[in-house]
């Protein structure tokens, strides 16, 4: 059965869209009538495994809620191959294709006329809607811009990301969105290129798009913005420091401390009508074992020197016998801790897998939200394999966080598990790597999920010490809040990329509720009266 399409949905635009957390949250959001408020017409991304996650999406949208197919199920399962899925439903495959676009804005294969045109087509004359996403933020993120600069300062200065905002802004020079809303890293209120702040000039370019593109195709020619941030008083007068627009999503009911700029953009004629809102503060923090209450658990492989499933177990039950657990450092609470894990390993603990079958288990934080009752499982929940020594340092890690409540820092490590490289003592005395192994505390919202976690799984260890591993993307993307019938494509190291990456999709959903507010809301149907004729 394929999803009405009313017209009084609010159209919306998604550039850069990576994996699509901001359109997740904006296509979910209902207004107190239950009415669906917007309607996601085009994303765009050039990362060929982030647009792959987005066609599936948009195909799954195509379909009302409780008309989901079986078939997408079984895709979701590995019963059947996406060609067979979309063979199936061609006609919901070819709206998702429609709706969602492989291409690199900026890029020099690509014109901007054939981006002005594929954006007026979806648009369709729509006069309300709203344009979504951020540039690529990697040349503003402090770990890129401290590599890029390591390597080379002057391609870091001449990097072409730093001003892909342009063309951002030139869309909305073209097309004259009501609302806008921008999304970056809080490392871009530091940035500095060419002896100028990066945010100050990005600020000062969306005020005003015709002055970088006076000769854009706007719809008029006086077009200035109001920018707002999401958490702070909005006044039409209100005078911003640039920290107004950081978002920490924590205060908004996110299992995550992700802080992130959020910038909400409102045409001027606009405000003659209506002041934005803000995103409500003071919701409880939300701890990690309520996120993953009910991930089935599972253990991570081991890399070297072999795979073998009894071979995991041996190496860390050898922990119990191993020099390093008699290290003085220790507490008694920690060592405690880790025999006890290790006497009580469950032998029958597997790796998972790219779908894994539910437990008895119920998630105990926003149920409908996240679970799918027609899926009875877990995708993309595969654990990493980890080196021997890694194991023994993961264990090591969730123990001593179990027992004393905080994720240890190198100088709490017993000598014999530290790191073998040269700058090792050093990280042990410095504060900036002393946290290289960092468990993920149970009890509290998670640490910001980043693309790095592609990278390895030092920074993402899990709390549970008997399965001596890093998150799989299925966590990382439950504490990133994609619901569960949500699929990245791609290989695993792509996968967490795009989690990383991503807006965590219950924190749009409440971007969505502000802009929803600078809209007329649409008028209920009233039925009109059927004339019945008398019977004579």
């Amino acid at each position: 059965m394929r999803a009405s399409r009313p017209r009084n949905r609010i159209p919306v635009i998604d550039l850069f869209a990576g994996p699509g957390g901001l359109s997740e949250g904006f296509d979910r959001f209902r207004l107190p009538s239950g009415i669906q408020r917007f309607k996601v017409l085009l994303s765009i991304e050039n990362d060929a495994f982030a647009y792959a996650t987005l066609l599936l999406r948009s195909f799954f949208r195509q379909f009302s809620c409780r008309q989901v197919p079986e078939e997408y199920y079984d895709y979701l399962r590995g019963k059947i191959d996406r060609d067979e899925l979309f063979e199936k439903y061609a006609w919901e495959a070819e709206q998702a294709y429609r709706e969602v676009w492989h291409a690199t804005l900026g890029g020099r294969g690509l014109k901007h006329s054939v981006v002005r045109q594929r954006i007026r087509t979806a648009l369709d004359g729509a006069n309300d809607w709203v344009l979504l996403g951020g540039p690529p933020c990697q040349a503003y993120s402090l770990v890129g811009r401290s590599r890029m600069r390591g390597i080379d300062y002057d391609a870091y200065e001449a990097d072409h990301r730093h001003f892909l905002y342009k063309e951002y802004l030139r869309i909305i020079a073209d097309h004259s969105p009501p609302v806008f809303v921008l999304e970056n890293v809080k490392g871009l209120l530091s940035s500095v290129v060419r002896g100028e702040h990066t945010f100050q000039r990005i600020l000062e370019d969306l005020r005003n798009p015709r002055a970088v593109f006076p000769h854009a195709d706007a719809f008029s020619s006086g077009l200035t913005y109001g920018l707002f941030p999401f958490s702070h008083s909005n006044t039409l007068f209100g005078g911003f420091c640039h920290r107004d627009y950081v978002v920490r999503t924590e205060d908004h009911g996110i299992p995550q401390a992700r802080h992130r700029i959020l910038v909400l953009g409102v045409r001027s004629d606009i405000l003659e009508k209506n002041v934005p809102g803000t995103l409500q503060n003071g919701k409880d923090p939300v701890p990690l074992a309520k996120i993953l209450h009910d991930v089935p658990p599972v253990r991570s492989g081991l890399s070297k020197p072999s795979s073998r499933h009894q071979d995991w177990f041996n190496w860390v039950q050898y922990a119990a016998r191993s020099q390093w657990l008699r290290d003085p450092i220790l507490t008694p609470a920690t060592r405690s801790e880790i025999i006890k894990t290790v006497s009580e390993l469950d032998s029958t603990l597997n790796t998972g897998g790219a779908f894994v079958p539910k437990c008895r288990r119920k998630i105990r934080f926003a149920r409908n939200w996240f679970s799918d009752e027609r899926l009875g499982g877990f995708c993309n929940h595969e654990a990493r394999s980890h080196m021997p020594s890694d194991l023994h340092r993961y264990l090591f890690a969730a123990a001593f966080a179990k027992a004393q409540g905080r994720s240890p820092k190198l100088s709490d490590f017993p000598s014999r598990l530290l790191p073998d490289h040269k700058n090792v003592q050093k990280d042990v005395a410095e504060t900036i790597f002393s946290d290289r192994f960092r468990v993920q505390i149970a009890s509290r919202e998670a640490t910001t999920i980043t693309a790095h976690i592609s990278k390895d799984g030092h920074y993402f260890i899990h709390p549970d010490p008997a399965q001596c591993r890093s998150l799989t993307v299925r966590e990382a993307a439950r504490l990133q809040t994609f619901p569960d019938n949500y699929l990245f494509e791609g290989p695993r190291t792509e996968q967490f990329k795009q989690v990383g990456n991503a807006v965590p999709p219950l924190l749009a959903l409440q971007v969505a509720e502000v802009v929803s507010a600078l809209f007329p809301h649409p008028k209920p149907r009233t039925q009109k009266r059927r004339r019945v004729r008398s019977v004579r």
